[in-house]
């Protein structure tokens, strides 16, 4: 069986990686468009903080070690052009033009790309985004080579609130902008002031409500002209999201779903079953709603990855789908949310109440303690939990994982009340915080 493989990083080499394992004399070929693959992409902006390390330190396993010590093909600067299901041929580019592959399985594991907002000038020297290795090694070159004073980040969501961190760790002035008024605008008003706060108690400018409309060199730097101001910096960073790279099955007319992610069942096969994707171009299933959704996150395509593998494989596979769990830091915050917002479940169809609570991180009067914001929703016709929210210095990264396992298995707000967590005064209170928060809403059930 030949297996061809478009694109190297999480979801592709884990795909490639355990069709080996799966059957050691599959023949496997791995066509990536850039000279990286499996790396550790969110590891990007704290790498930066620390001018003595290499961006390459994030490289989990360089491409010569797949081809020597597992047989995978690797194929560096690569790029897959066009597909074509029927007659299960791949069209490629490389420097010496264009070829085509067969296949009798094929995974398009294409990621995601960075949304760049259609202005005049956004393809100057100094506007960065932040999505490849390579987009890494740019702006940290950038940074410390050019000696950048000031620093405008267009967004402010993940990447953009890390990276505001990161910039400052390195002295740098940072104005975030965005054009909504709101900083995060799917957290708890409660939860997002305290966010809000803490970037600017590190020196963290932020403007809502202005459109970035044009970029211009100024002789010493960028020139940013917005709806009603003008910003002067050295470096401008583009974090205004992303969007899948769902082009190529698109093209090959290939079934696209949310956010023209493309569509897959929960064997992450295609409108065609010979042609998986998987990633941050396919969707999934959310295991609150039931419906498809698309969440990019890490694990989900690794493990997407190695079901695609041991489907091909001949095992059973049928993966749940994800709740949208994340977290994030933010300078001394942890970041984390699992599951639907208020406002979301209201758009779902449900009848959604919240409790907001404020909690300690360790026992009361332990050395250390700090304080932990916890907002959980919940559908007030069944008791189920559809959510939860989480800030605080520490001990929201972790907790949020027990409520994402309560949205797996669709547990109501009562069982998880019951739920026997773990005590010690070095690590919370008796009472943790996820328990305390459900306690109190089932006062509005």
């Amino acid at each position: 069986m030949r297996f061809l493989i478009v694109g190297g990083d999480a979801a592709g080499m884990s795909a490639a990686s355990r069709a080996k394992r799966n059957i050691p004399g599959l023949d496997v070929t791995v066509f990536e468009r850039t000279q990286d693959v499996s790396y550790s992409a969110c590891g990007m902006p704290y790498n930066l903080q620390d001018p003595k390390r290499s961006m390459d330190d994030l490289v989990v396993r360089p491409a010569h070690v797949f081809r020597e010590k597992q047989g995978i093909d690797v194929r560096l600067g690569h790029e897959v052009v066009r597909i074509d299901p029927q007659g299960h041929k791949v069209f490629v580019r490389d420097q010496g033009g264009e070829y085509e592959e067969g296949f009798d399985k094929l995974l398009i594991a294409t990621g995601a790309s960075p949304i760049i907002p259609n202005v005049e000038g956004i393809r100057q020297r100094g506007v960065f985004v932040l999505k490849s290795l390579g987009d890494g090694r740019r702006i940290k070159e950038f940074v410390l080579n050019n000696k950048s004073r000031a620093a405008v980040i267009l967004g402010m969501g993940y990447i953009a609130l890390e990276m505001a961190e990161a910039f400052r760790s390195l002295g740098l002035k940072v104005t975030m902008v965005k054009p909504r008024p709101k900083l995060l605008p799917w957290m708890n008003q409660t939860l997002s002031d305290v966010v809000l706060g803490e970037l600017q108690g590190h020196g963290v400018e932020l403007i809502f409500g202005e459109d970035l409309k044009g970029v211009e060199e100024d002789g010493r730097g960028l020139l940013l002209k917005f709806s009603s101001m003008e910003i002067s910096c050295d470096l401008l960073l583009v974090a205004v999201g992303i969007r899948p790279n769902s082009e190529l099955a698109k093209d090959a007319a290939l079934e696209l779903g949310p956010s023209d992610a493309i569509s897959v069942n929960r064997q992450m096969q295609t409108s065609h079953p010979d042609v998986y994707a998987a990633g941050d171009c396919a969707d999934a299933y959310h295991v609150v709603t039931g419906k498809k959704v698309w969440i990019p996150l890490a694990l989900r395509a690794n493990r997407s990855g190695y079901a695609v593998a041991d489907h091909l494989s001949g095992k059973e596979v049928e993966l749940q789908g994800v709740a949208g769990t994340a977290v994030f830091k933010v300078f001394e915050l942890e970041v984390a949310r699992t599951g639907l917002s208020l406002e979301e479940a209201r758009r779902e169809g449900f009848d959604p109440v919240e409790e907001v609570i404020e909690s300690r991180s360790r026992a009361h009067a332990h050395p250390g303690a700090s304080t932990i914001y916890c907002e959980m929703v919940a559908d007030k016709r069944s008791g189920r939990i559809l959510g939860c929210q989480m800030v605080g210095k520490e001990g929201c990264a972790h907790r949020i994982n027990s409520v994402a396992v309560a949205l797996h298995k669709n547990m109501t707000v009562e069982e998880y009340s019951q739920a026997d967590l773990a005590y010690a005064p070095p690590f919370g209170p008796v009472w943790d915080p996820t328990l305390l928060v459900s306690n109190q809403l089932l006062r509005k059930l």
